[in-house]
């Protein structure tokens, strides 16, 4: 999607802050003891509450409102009946749509206690989002976000999932621009124009390179296993920079 007008982002703010606060309302209840489908519940009621459709529900059948990922499953985990314990990684991942306009937005949360690695890995998670998003703006390559990202991990000591992508978003929860590299990847040779929508959402790991699915057809485990976390905005570019929809308020 490209925005071309201030009903159309206002339009997707709206979605992208009903996306937020059902995540920040999700993690805020989430405790040893609870099950993934009774935090599912949740983010349902509040989705339902606001006139949002889910948007892995609605796209794609997806058996959840939203995804929840616990420890080895590292995306599109879905809710059931595992309990949540001390010292989980639980990934929320919440996408939705209103009135046409979809936006998405995840984030791993620690269970506490968790060890100091894991805090660090969660850190510099959010960390690696960030600076992929300081990359995005009218007329700079897409390249620049997974570059940008990769040195930083490559830095760190960390590995990036190479299957698991950024994307278009707004009038669908996929559209292109498809598959934006959060990794560098020679051959990325596409710019990012003004007013385009699209999420930013690296996979950092200590030492995962791949997402293999599940029988379930729908959870990704990391291959080779390791702890992997991923944070997730969707954003706006603009001549002045990215523009993040997906805040609480």
């Amino acid at each position: 999607m490209t925005i071309t007008n201030q009903d159309e982002l206002d339009g997707l703010k709206e979605i992208g802050r009903i996306v937020a606060n059902t995540m920040q309302a999700m993690a805020k209840a989430m405790e040893p003891g609870m099950t993934t489908r009774e935090l599912d519940e949740i983010g349902r009621a509040l989705l339902e509450r606001e006139g949002a459709l889910s948007a892995p529900q609605s796209t794609y059948d997806f058996p959840g409102a939203t995804c929840i990922s616990v420890n080895e499953e590292i995306a599109h985990g879905i809710p059931g009946d595992r309990v949540i314990v001390a010292g989980d990684l639980v990934n929320i991942d919440v996408s939705a749509s209103k009135n046409g306009y979809f936006a998405d937005t995840g984030a791993t949360y620690r269970v506490a206690p968790v060890r100091p690695s894991l805090d660090r890995l969660c850190r510099d998670g959010r960390q690696a989002m960030q600076i992929g998003i300081a990359q995005v703006g009218s007329g700079r390559p897409l390249a620049g976000i997974g570059r940008a990202i990769g040195k930083f991990a490559e830095r760190r000591g960390y590995t990036l999932i190479r299957n698991l992508a950024s994307h278009g978003i707004g009038r669908a929860l996929h559209e292109e621009p498809a598959e934006i590299p959060t990794w560098p990847a020679r051959g990325e040779r596409r710019r990012i124009h003004r007013g385009l929508v699209l999420t930013v959402e690296p996979f950092l790991s200590k030492g995962g390179l791949w997402a293999t699915e599940a029988d379930d057809g729908w959870t990704l485990h990391s291959e080779p296993h390791a702890p992997v976390v991923q944070y997730e905005h969707t954003v706006v570019a603009t001549d002045r920079g990215a523009m993040v929809v997906t805040l609480p308020g």
